[in-house]
């Protein structure tokens, strides 16, 4: 390689992305210096996540800046270095962005992984990384399940929902899982040991509520929402006596032109004296490796099943972004930037 190719955020999107928000740009490869160095990227994490990124607004990391590349976690190998602690060939997670190559800066987001024990280095951007921490801390720490309570999983037959149901099983608890489809759905049962998936599409938030209620006579304990909108009000019209709903992603209200329209049942948490979470993987950074070891003896086990879905090329950054948010992949969704 000679150049470096740079998926670059060109406009701001309104509503869904179109391809003309942003630009596939090549420029130099960045030269290390003053302890800095440059990271081939193999792998980039794409995520519902990025999509709130791209907006002007606040949260709990900066808007992208315009003509910067799309924020993402990458696995990478050092290419060139000015940092004795970063070597040439060393393999490292970073926050980085979705370009061939980056200039990194040692810092919290910085890592160097050793790979030999997994299938794929990509397991940093899935298992072993963000995807299995949210899942571990979000329902361990936040959650607190105790064996026989039955817990909810919206977005269940994506990355991180499919491991929260997982881990749910491990603890003891009966699970519930929302998908879209009947493939889908029937992936929660054969692939993932949920007890129950129900098919949201083309229900109301009432009929919704209904099949859960069916499914949780005596309530839910545990809320893992992913979704929001019409998924979660129907979720909080079952919930059980000091229910914990853990917001870990709103995916439903992220293209929403008209604004984010919000939980409008949260009343229920009244009724029922229950507690909304929000949730941030980074306040665990300190126990990832924790967390880690776990999981890792969990895939060794043959416990818990990872799926990933991976596209090639830089080039294919767009499509294989947008396929989150029409639920075309099937695992955590990786973009592989080199063969």
């Amino acid at each position: 390689m000679t150049v470096n190719r740079r998926f670059l955020l060109a406009r701001r999107p309104q509503g869904d992305p179109a391809p003309q928000d942003f630009q596939l740009q090549e420029a130099a490869i960045p030269t290390p210096s003053n302890g800095s160095f440059v990271v081939r990227n193999h792998f980039a994490s794409l995520d519902p996540a990025q999509r709130g990124w791209m907006d002007d607004a606040p949260s709990y990391m900066p808007p992208i800046a315009l003509g910067d590349p799309i924020r993402a976690t990458t696995v990478g190998v050092v290419h060139s270095s000015a940092n004795d602690e970063y070597k040439i060939g060393d393999w490292v997670l970073c926050l980085t962005g979705i370009e061939e190559y980056s200039l990194v800066e040692p810092g919290h987001f910085t890592a160097k992984i050793d790979v030999s024990g997994v299938p794929s280095p990509s397991y940093f951007l899935s298992g072993m990384g963000a995807v299995g921490l949210t899942g571990y801390f979000g329902l361990l720490e936040v959650g607190q399940p105790q064996p026989g309570q039955t817990v909810l999983v919206t977005g269940a037959a994506g990355a991180v929902g499919s491991v929260v149901g997982q881990i749910a099983k491990i603890k003891g608890c009966r699970t519930i899982g929302i998908a879209g489809g009947a493939k889908k759905c029937e992936r929660l049962i054969k692939d993932y040991g949920f007890d129950v998936a129900i098919d949201y599409r083309g229900k109301t938030m009432d009929q919704l509520a209904e099949e859960i209620g069916k499914a949780a006579p005596n309530g839910v304990n545990i809320i893992f929402e992913n979704v929001g909108g019409n998924i979660l009000d129907a979720g909080l019209m079952n919930l059980a006596k000091k229910a914990r709903i853990i917001l870990c992603g709103l995916i439903s209200e992220y293209n929403n032109k008209e604004g984010r329209t919000g939980a409008r049942n949260i009343w229920q948490l009244i009724v029922h004296e229950a507690t909304m979470h929000g949730f941030l993987i980074m306040d665990y950074a300190a126990r990832f490796h924790e967390a880690g070891l776990q999981i890792a003896q969990w895939l060794s086990e043959g416990k818990l099943r990872i799926d990933e879905h991976v596209e090639h090329g830089i080039e294919n950054a767009y499509p294989a972004f947008m396929k989150l948010f029409s639920g075309q992949n099937e695992g955590k969704m990786i973009l592989q930037l080199v063969d």
